[in-house]
This record gives structure tokens, sequence and C-alpha cells, in this order.
């Protein structure tokens, strides 16, 4: 196994484009939303600027712009993403076989809100695997890419930051996890990497390492095809 630990203590998980395949509903939802109140920002632009952040970015970057969020946009876009979840959201392949096999704790530290990641992991027949294992931005000072939701949840589990092992999506993630002193792997097997080159994207951010198929986790780099 190609680790750049022995073996981990504590294996975190971001949720939405590593747990759950929500990444593209989830931009969809934001692009509609910002565009009903003036600030029109396409799909890709989302992705580019918010991806793995949570919804306080986005308010800073529209107030950055002259136009602060009506206090109607937060509650509208949790209710639309809430809608788009429960019609389409599906887990990411592979990954409710992986989980039973992991031999070290885990759990989830998300950018996104926890009602959001308790609703996406129901959905998706995940919920079972992490219990009240689940720790967000709102919890604490700084979000994703500072490294405070990564070392609270560490600390949470009572692990030390080297001994744990991040899985990733997105560059401000990966950020995250390298400024706190953790082992991370970049995942690019979500449907937003599909026409993007994520591997790239991730490596340069520091990742350890980049896979697609939650199937080749324990796989040798150089054994994959």
């Amino acid at each position: 196994m190609n680790f750049s630990l022995p073996k981990p203590d504590l294996v975190i998980f971001d949720c939405d484009g590593v747990l759950v395949d929500s990444e593209v509903l989830s931009c969809q939802c934001l692009s509609e939303t910002l565009g009903e109140i003036g600030v029109e920002v396409s799909i890709e632009q989302v992705h580019r600027l918010f991806l793995g952040r949570s919804t306080a970015a986005v308010t800073e970057y529209c107030a950055d712009r002259g136009c602060p969020v009506p206090e109607t946009f937060l509650p509208e876009l949790r209710s639309r993403v809430r809608e788009s979840f429960k019609r389409s959201l599906k887990p990411i392949p592979g990954i409710g076989a992986l989980l039973p096999s992991l031999e070290a704790p885990c759990c989830v530290a998300s950018s996104s809100e926890l009602d959001r990641v308790v609703l996406s992991l129901a959905l998706t027949g995940l919920a079972q695997h992490f219990g009240d294992r689940l720790y967000t931005a709102q919890m604490v000072a700084r979000g994703k890419p500072a490294p405070d939701l990564f070392l609270h949840a560490a600390a949470q589990m009572e692990v030390a930051p080297a001994r744990t092992l991040v899985i990733e999506d997105s560059v401000s993630g990966v950020t995250a996890a390298k400024a706190a002193g953790m082992t991370v792997w970049g995942f690019v097997g979500g449907s937003h990497y599909v026409s993007r080159d994520g591997r790239a994207m991730l490596k340069d951010a520091g990742a350890d390492r980049v896979f697609d198929r939650m199937a080749d986790f324990w796989k040798d780099e150089e054994h994959l095809s």
C-alpha cells in the first residue's frame, strides 16, 4: 500500500464529492440562486470559486462586490439544494463497500452545514457508517482552506494529525489538510470532474496521492491502470 504514513489511525472524509456525488447538483443550485439576486456566476465559476468552501465564502464574495445577499438567500439556497438532493443525490460509486472495510475509525469533516450532511448521508444510506462523528465548518472559527476543521475533527476523535489520512476532492480541502499536518489523498471520481483535470489541481495543491475510484482506495499507485 502506498501510504505516506505506516497506517492511519483515523480516516477523515469530506462529504460532497467524496461520499456523495453532490457537487454538480449543488453548484447548479448555487448558480441559480445567485442569479435570482442579480449575481451572475456560471456553474464553472461556482466550481472554481466555492468548491469545498462554506456558504460564508459565498456571502463574502457577494458583499465584496457590492451586492450583499438578502436574508432570504440562504434559506432559498438550502431549500433548493434539499429538493435537488431528494430527487437526484447518489452515493459515490464504491463508497458503500469501502467504508465497512476500513480498519481505522472514520469521520466526516465538511464545509456544508450539519443538516445538509445529515440529509446527504441519510438519502444515500451512508449514515450508519458515521453515527454522530460529523464535523462541519460551523463548529470552528475558520473554514477550509484553514486547517481548523480538520484539527477539530482529529481532536474530537483523539488522534494526532500526523496519524490522520484525509480524503478530499477540492483544492481548499487539500490545502486545509496539509496545513493541519495530515496526509491527504485527492479524489476525482465525482461527476464534477468528468470534464476537468482534477488530478493536476489537487496534486498542485499538495495532495500526496490522487485517485478516481473508491475500489482503488487501497491499491498501490504503480499497480493502477
